[in-house]
């Protein structure tokens, strides 16, 4: 958990896609299959994943969350359904959450 909050941190976290790297580092993946999974999935290269002005247009497009939500975007667990969504995976807490509203 250390080192892919540290890889996270260090692409940027929500600045960027560090925070979806990571996640998708979680589920088993290595950095660069990670990256091209992110990158794929966002219409986007591996290498705009790191530039924050890309990331914040793709983010607020995407409505993922950012460090700065402005009114009426997404956050919280709004914005955790909009990246699994996007990510095509299962988050617990998403699921947590519909589990206990259905």
């Amino acid at each position: 958990m250390i080192a892919t909050h540290t890889l996270a941190s260090g692409m940027g976290g929500l600045r960027t896609a560090g925070d979806l790297v990571a996640r998708m580092q979680m589920t088993g993946m290595r950095i660069k299959e990670a990256k091209k999974y992110v990158a794929e999935k966002l219409r986007v290269s591996v290498k705009e994943l790191s530039d924050e002005i890309v990331m914040n247009e793709v983010r607020d497009d995407l409505n993922l969350g950012r460090v700065v939500s402005h009114h009426n975007k997404a956050r919280g667990i709004q914005a955790q359904m909009n990246i699994a969504k996007v990510l095509d995976i299962e988050i617990n807490s998403v699921k947590r959450f519909m589990d206990q509203i259905s």
